[in-house]
């Protein structure tokens, strides 16, 4: 059975939680834990010590700090997820900093036009979210529709990407992307 390994990331939301297993090829992030859902026998140590781990902890801080981060998704354990999920992953991963889709956009870019309700389905189990931007997915109408991390964050998220608001949860859909 491989070891697993659990970190803490500090940020302005609350400290995010990182869990990766030790494979043969090395590390690979199995789940980041958004601050409202970080368990709270994850350890206090705020260290990471494995290198690569190390790197992407220091990206999401930068990230969640407000600075224009990119990431890579080669240490992030896809395969624990469906075809179908990683597809969507990988959809909402290629959505740039500064925009936003909508469920119905990214089940089209899929060529599963009816598949909205799965598409966020998929989104709202992402487990490595922040790295796969989950929270640039909103409904057609501009609501922000849902955020495991809360509503609040989603919002924080993408006013620090530079998406404006036309009310409290409505973005405005000037830079959609697919």
């Amino acid at each position: 059975m491989a070891d697993f390994l659990h970190y803490r990331i500090p940020s302005r939301f609350g400290a995010l939680g990182m869990s990766a297993q030790d494979t043969p090829t090395g590390p690979r992030v199995v789940r980041i834990h958004l601050p409202n859902e970080t368990p709270s026998w994850f350890p206090s140590e705020t260290r990471v010590l494995h290198s690569p781990l190390k790197e992407l902890a220091a990206r999401i801080e930068a990230y969640l700090a407000g600075e224009p981060v990119t990431f890579d998704l080669d240490l992030l354990l896809m395969e624990q997820c469906s075809e179908f999920q990683q597809r969507v992953l990988l959809a909402e991963f290629g959505i740039p900093r500064g925009w936003v889709s909508t469920y119905a956009r990214v089940a089209e870019h899929l060529r599963a036009p009816r598949a909205a309700r799965a598409v966020g389905t998929a989104l709202a189990n992402n487990p490595f979210p922040i790295v796969i931007p989950c929270h640039r997915a909103v409904r057609s109408d501009g609501n922000l529709g849902g955020y495991r991390g809360g509503l609040a964050m989603k919002r924080a998220l993408l006013e620090m990407e530079g998406i404006a608001f036309v009310g409290e949860n409505m973005v405005c859909l000037d830079k959609v992307w697919y």
